[in-house]
């Protein structure tokens, strides 16, 4: 449930504009999920030899020190979060639009106010009661599995109606253009947007690990194929309907499929796919001010970023910081430059995790391993993540470039504010009365005891 998100309705358009062919857009699709098979069975060691909440956070801090875990966690609170939130409200205000206006793009400043609006209610949903966005996380997850259903369903269909024109070997690898590693490259991190969750599995390592019985790798096994199947199956069924000039031309592909083959039940589509990028709007405000909640407690981040409200036990500021980094980020790129952008950083991350499996291997040989997978799988998943950060860094040398400086201002802000422990005195005072401010501001104070602070602590 946590992979399956809002990807799917995004990703398929940027694939097949930088594969150049239905046939290889395809086939990243699969391959795509042979990756995130093998990030997952790294991580699934980690999780279990580095039993902390946190995930990569926890995992970078632990084997490479406080300012690797801190850069990570910065990058996730600047780039990877507030991105992803953008590019789904963005796409949720697209399907909203789509048929508002069926024959052209809707106009740039209705879709940012629709994105923008949609995020403020959210927050304003989750700094009022966990409760009720709890409700909103599992009333808004059917419209996805509906919107994927039944895509897959009426794609069967069209193939028993012989309908496939799209798919034979003749047609599907017949490129409209020879793209380039670059091009390949960049197909993957788009497609890569639709798989980011898969690293969420060891979140539940404590719920799902045996050492005996071996239940996480069993777990990875059965569900990134299952992703996998279902994404592939779901660009099958568009290409059942569409043309790849059709998809490349459309601003929803799942609207223009809907118009195309469900008649007076296209409305289902468009309806289905708001709801499921609503939802994902919510989830991802969950975590990312979980991160900041956590991030602030660990004296990573402000200290303010750690409290919750009085009554209803939320975290507010951490909330709003969030917020206010996706409402910025709304402004400065389109939805797949964007894609580009957070992918890039999020396999940057990745990778930095992965590596310290290897170094956690070198450094402590004799640690107990309920899981440890054969060494050939990180060093497979290490050279793809090599060649993709290569090839996307030289294709998008601004979008990549820009979040890697974005990373390093990490560094001075770590000295400064988290590694400098003895401050002149004017400055704990600024920090001080700020944080008051922010205190009265919010009405926010830290939790007093367990029960609070497992209350603000939103759940995927």
């Amino acid at each position: 449930g946590n992979i399956i998100g809002s990807g799917i309705f995004i990703s398929p358009k940027g694939v097949l504009e930088h594969a150049g062919s239905v046939g290889l857009a395809l086939i990243i699709w699969v391959l795509g999920g042979g990756v995130a098979a093998l990030g997952s069975l790294c991580y699934a060691e980690l999780g279990v030899t580095i039993p902390k909440s946190g995930g990569d956070y926890s995992y970078v801090t632990e084997i490479f020190g406080g300012l690797a875990g801190f850069l990570l966690l910065w990058s996730a609170v600047l780039i990877m979060y507030p991105t992803s939130l953008a590019v789904i409200a963005l796409t949720f205000s697209n399907y909203v639009l789509q048929p508002v206006f069926p024959n052209c793009i809707p106009p740039y400043n209705a879709s940012r106010i629709l994105s923008m609006v949609c995020l403020l209610l959210l927050t304003w949903v989750n700094s009022s009661s966990v409760r009720w966005a709890t409700r909103i996380q599992d009333i808004f997850t059917a419209g996805k599995l509906l919107a994927l259903t039944l895509i897959i369903i009426v794609g069967f269909i069209q193939i028993f109606k012989g309908n496939y024109k799209e798919l034979t070997p003749s047609n599907a690898f017949d490129f409209w253009m020879t793209p380039s590693v670059g091009h390949l490259a960049l197909a993957f991190l788009q497609g890569s947007f639709a798989f980011s969750g898969w690293n969420f599995l060891n979140y539940v390592t404590e719920e799902l690990v045996d050492p005996r019985r071996q239940n996480l790798p069993r777990a990875i096994f059965i569900s990134i194929p299952l992703v996998t199947f279902v994404y592939t199956f779901t660009n099958i069924a568009y290409f059942t309907a569409m043309s790849p000039q059709e998809l490349l031309s459309s601003n929803a592909v799942a609207v223009t499929f809907g118009e195309k083959l469900l008649g007076y039940f296209s409305w289902v589509m468009p309806v289905s796919v708001a709801l499921s990028t609503f939802g994902g709007i919510n989830g991802y405000l969950f975590t990312s001010s979980r991160l900041c909640f956590s991030g602030a407690r660990e004296g990573h981040l402000p200290s303010l970023l750690a409290m919750i409200h009085v009554k209803h036990c939320t975290p507010i500021p951490a909330l709003l910081v969030c917020c206010l980094a996706t409402l910025i980020i709304m402004l400065v790129g389109d939805t797949y430059t964007l894609i580009n952008y957070v992918s890039f950083i999020n396999y940057l991350c990745y990778g930095v995790t992965i590596i310290g499996l290897i170094v956690l291997r070198w450094k402590k040989p004799k640690i107990f391993r309920p899981i440890k997978v054969n060494l050939l799988i990180p060093i497979t998943y290490l050279a793809f993540w090599a060649f993709l950060l290569i090839f996307s860094l030289y294709s998008e040398p601004i979008v990549c470039g820009v979040g890697l400086i974005i990373i390093l201002t990490g560094v001075p802000v770590f000295f400064l504010g988290v590694y400098w422990r003895n401050k002149p005195k004017c400055v704990n005072r600024l920090i001080e009365s700020m944080t008051c401010w922010g205190q009265k501001l919010c009405f926010v104070v830290y939790p007093q005891c367990g029960s609070a602070e497992e209350e603000a602590s939103p759940a995927h």
